[in-house]
């Protein structure tokens, strides 16, 4: 019994990583953050690139974009998640869980929605995960 409780418990620290990692968010986060009042559209758009979706009222008011951001490999790599990727097989396998194949990959994405003044001027951000299912996940493929 105590092989079982000693998986259970390291895959909850494998879930206690993962959250860690997601709520310590990306470096997006810290270039909008520190960017409120300051940004402009041009400077987004030269650091990210065109906006997935841009909304801008034809009578005038603040213009919204969206982003949708993988989560990339180096940014996963600023944490070495290699052994617990082995802790998360045996876990599955303890479940009955693992195949051949092993656990799948996942594929985790952020939405980023922008809000920017009258004057082009960042006015607010938030992140999202996209919701699976959705017009907001991104093709594996």
């Amino acid at each position: 019994m105590r092989p079982v409780r000693q998986h259970l418990f390291t895959v909850g620290m494998l879930l206690l990583a993962g959250t860690m990692l997601a709520c310590g968010g990306p470096w997006r986060d810290g270039y909008f953050k520190k960017g409120v009042d300051r940004l402009t559209q041009d400077e987004v758009m030269e650091k990210l690139g065109p906006p997935h979706t841009a909304k801008t009222p034809v009578l005038g008011g603040d213009s919204v974009w969206t982003y949708r951001v993988p989560i990339s490999d180096k940014e996963l790599a600023s944490v070495s998640l290699s052994h617990l990727t082995d802790t998360a097989k045996e876990a599955a396998a303890l479940m009955g869980k693992a195949g051949e194949e092993g656990p799948k990959a996942m594929l985790y994405c952020y939405r980023y929605t922008l809000s920017f003044n009258e004057q082009k001027i960042l006015k607010q951000w938030k992140r999202e995960e996209c919701v699976p299912g959705t017009h907001d996940t991104l093709n594996a493929n």
